[in-house]
């Protein structure tokens, strides 16, 4: 799409970044001060950003519609899939049974990390918000169970998610950045999980005084109190084992695939294989969730005596509340397409490459530019990769440092998650978070990941100099 884009005129980089900067002020404005719809600001400030960029009349509607829509393909399956698996495990029963397990197991103290925990090994072959829905039914329960703010332990759970999207292969992000730098898979995944848990930690520390005064009721967009009541012959109380088997199941499917990946790059089978490539298509995450759900239907359900129609009626209640949050977040990755179609990120990436910066330094604020003007943490870091790769391969760098300049951009993809980010939306909808609660929490704590995760790379790479 891009490469078709026609343009009236070129802004200069400062222009551009005059615009982003206006785009970014308004869309505040609309939604905080005037109280329109997200939905509307969005895709608003979408089409007059397209226009104040020079891109033509023809292409602003292509370039509006391939980013709501590029954004819907990944996002609106996992939503829509999720939503009806983390409801039947609900509505069930089974999301309070494990819950009630996990209390007596850890205490009540300690059950907020175990669902962290419980996060951080489910980020690890699941992508960010894919982890996130498969998780809400049970940060849900938990906090409905304890005495707790329900963000003391939403927060510490999606962080979880959040680093090992951003650190450890096999996201994508990470694995192209390997690539690219010429770093060593297996060295990144070791130190990308250490760089995970010590981010993680900071962060979930420094996120129980941010959100201490706020609060903030568990959200009902897994089913009202009335369609709580309408299925509640469909409860039936299934064994904690039955509900963590759910859960893990595409947690495998997905690992498998993975595996599978691997083995294929390295050449130990072969990828144009028949039978690999449909194990493969088992594994992506898409048909994990619907394999998934339809197990849940039966095992929730038919298994258990309960008619097709109360078991249809709990799946349709999911996805009336869980509308709003994919339309929001289509229109985020609306906003984002048009900035990055328009050249802001590029431009400014480019920018900040040519000022000659130490190149830990330089690889960090390049992915944090390119965050902050398009939104992606995965296209932050490949973008950044793909500018640094010249100056990093005509370096004499060892493998630990090669490793520390990964973890120094992917520390800057991480930052600034701001209105332009699609995971920004999810966790504000998800969350029940209004903007302006969603900049003040969320926001900070990913530029509280980010930076952390930029200090230990800079440790890193100075103590790997000197080997």
């Amino acid at each position: 799409m891009d490469n078709e884009i026609v343009f009236q005129w070129e802004l200069s980089t400062g222009g551009l970044l005059g615009v982003a900067a206006a785009a970014v002020a308004v869309l505040l404005l609309l939604i905080i001060a005037f109280r329109i719809h997200a939905f509307v600001a969005l895709v608003l400030v979408s089409l007059l950003t397209a226009l104040a960029t020079g891109i033509t009349p023809a292409n602003i509607v292509p370039v509006m519609l391939s980013g709501f829509g590029g954004t819907l393909a990944s996002v609106a399956l996992l939503v829509g899939l999720g939503a009806m698996l983390g409801r039947l495990l609900e509505a069930s029963g089974g999301a309070q049974r494990l819950t009630d397990n996990l209390i007596q197991v850890f205490g009540e103290k300690r059950a907020p990390l175990a669902v962290s925990v419980a996060s951080l090994l489910m980020g690890f072959p699941i992508f960010f918000d894919a982890g996130l829905v498969l998780m809400l039914p049970i940060i849900y329960a938990v906090a409905r169970r304890l005495s707790m703010p329900f963000l003391s332990i939403a927060f510490p759970s999606v962080l979880a998610f959040l680093s090992m999207h951003i650190f450890v292969p096999p996201h994508p992000g990470p694995v192209t950045a390997v690539d690219l730098f010429g770093a060593d898979q297996g060295l990144m995944v070791i130190w990308g999980l250490v760089f995970v848990i010590v981010t993680w930690a900071v962060a979930a520390l420094f996120s129980q005084p941010l959100t201490k005064s706020m609060s903030v009721p568990v959200p009902e967009i897994l089913g009202s109190k009335r369609e709580n009541e309408m299925t509640k012959k469909f409860e039936s109380n299934p064994s904690p084992m039955v509900v963590v088997f759910l859960l893990v199941l595409p947690l495998a499917l997905i690992a498998f695939n993975t595996v599978l990946n691997t083995l294929s790059t390295a050449g130990l089978v072969d990828r144009e294989d028949q039978t690999v490539q449909t194990l493969r298509m088992i594994g992506e995450t898409p048909v994990a969730l619907l394999i998934t759900v339809m197990i849940a239907v039966f095992i929730l359900g038919v298994g258990r005596g309960k008619s097709g129609k109360l078991t249809e009626l709990v799946t349709d209640s999911a996805l009336g509340p869980v509308c709003s949050v994919i339309l929001v977040t289509g229109a985020g990755g609306m906003f984002g397409g048009v900035l990055r179609s328009s050249g802001i990120g590029d431009a400014i990436a480019a920018a900040m490459d040519a000022m000659h910066l130490p190149i830990v330094v330089a690889t960090f604020l390049v992915a944090a530019v390119v965050r902050v003007a398009q939104g992606s943490a995965t296209v932050s870091l490949t973008a950044a990769a793909a500018l640094m790769q010249p100056a990093i391969l005509s370096g004499d760098y060892n493998s630990l440092q090669l490793v520390a300049l990964v973890a120094a951009a992917a520390g800057g993809s991480s930052v600034v998650s701001h209105v332009n980010d699609s995971g920004f939306w999810l966790v504000s909808r998800f969350f029940g978070l209004s903007t302006a609660q969603t900049l003040r929490t969320w926001t900070v704590l990913t530029t509280v990941v980010g930076f952390v995760g930029f200090l230990l790379a800079l440790a890193m790479f100075s103590v790997a100099s000197m080997v």
